[in-house]
């Protein structure tokens, strides 16, 4: 068994702001809140509302029902999708078979399906830069006929990539990206083909940005840094990779502070802590106590930017 570091050890905590619940996520949280208190538990939740298991399973015990697929669910049901959005067929299953539902997808997600809409519409050859087989991927690429969206994940892609017609080209991104990873594969597409269109606002949300710009600024700072988020969750991970990037020689995902890999800290000064878009406060007030169970600590906040950013919640839950 591992020995955990001398109390007596003094060790500084830097606390990235902002980090935790971007706005899309506290919405879907509140939609499935508001619904069980509206309709009355169970209600269904297609896919995880959001990827946080600790999130998750509060709301399970709420009265929440997570599932895959709509098959899933029985014909008199409320159904709830998940902040990552969904392919059109969907909703469109749902009112086939006369299903109540709510649509928890982050407004920021909806803005890239009209962006992919309207390009389609254009008669534009559509690029997605993303992860395949992520969830906001596969609601996005299912907005539209299959064939009509090519996914890129790296800058190989984008320079093996060949277009029906270099002139008739749009891009469109995850919202959850590595902002450098992004900027280079861009990059390639605007060199290889400089008619290319671009979103009109950047698609990588503002809180994945917020949150990579916080773990740049901390890194020189820290010898370490510590993700609060869930290993399927995407803008966590890109923290954890940004974080690397950025120097720190120790750079890990922890879900719980039960995950803290404390031999790994040993000899350390400083800690940065940040937390993925969909990990609560909760957890990083639980890992702050951990540590203050094994070290000497003091807490130093690092502000990077303020967000005051707010979702309004569907029209059903209002009246």
């Amino acid at each position: 068994m591992v020995q955990a570091p001398v109390k007596t050890q003094e060790i500084t905590l830097m606390l990235a702001s902002p980090r935790g619940f971007c706005a899309g996520v506290d919405r879907a949280i509140q939609i499935v809140e508001q619904a069980l208190s509206k309709y009355g538990p169970p209600v269904y939740v297609r896919h995880e509302i959001v990827h946080n298991r600790y999130v998750v399973e509060d709301l399970e015990r709420k009265g929440a029902i997570f599932v895959e697929e709509l098959d899933e669910i029985p014909d008199d049901a409320k159904v709830i999708f998940s902040a990552h959005g969904v392919p059109k067929s969907v909703p469109e299953a749902a009112e086939d078979r006369g299903l109540f539902y709510l649509d928890a997808t982050c407004p920021l997600v909806s803005k890239v399906h009209v962006e992919a809409g309207r390009h389609f519409a254009q008669g534009s050859e559509i690029v997605l830069i993303g992860h395949a087989g992520h969830p906001e991927v596969v609601g996005t690429m299912g907005q539209l006929p299959e064939g009509a969206v090519t996914l890129i994940e790296t800058v190989a892609d984008a320079e093996a990539f060949e277009p029906r017609d270099p002139a008739k080209l749009a891009f469109i991104t995850q919202t959850t990206l590595s902002v450098d990873d992004t900027a280079a594969i861009v990059a390639v597409l605007q060199r290889r083909f400089p008619e290319i269109a671009a979103p009109h606002k950047e698609d990588i949300c503002y809180a994945t940005t917020n949150r990579q710009a916080a773990v740049k600024s901390m890194a020189p700072k820290v010898e370490a840094m510590l993700v609060i988020g869930a290993p399927n969750s995407s803008n966590s991970m890109r923290l954890v990779e940004v974080a690397e990037r950025a120097g720190c020689r120790v750079s890990m995902l922890v879900q719980r502070a039960s995950d803290i890999d404390w031999q790994a800290l040993q000899g350390i000064s400083a800690v940065g802590i940040t937390a993925g878009a969909s990990a609560p406060e909760v957890l990083v007030e639980e890992v702050i106590d951990a540590f203050r169970a094994h070290y000497d600590v003091r807490l130093e906040t690092v502000p990077v930017v303020q967000e005051n950013v707010s979702f309004k919640l569907p029209r059903a839950l209002m009246s």
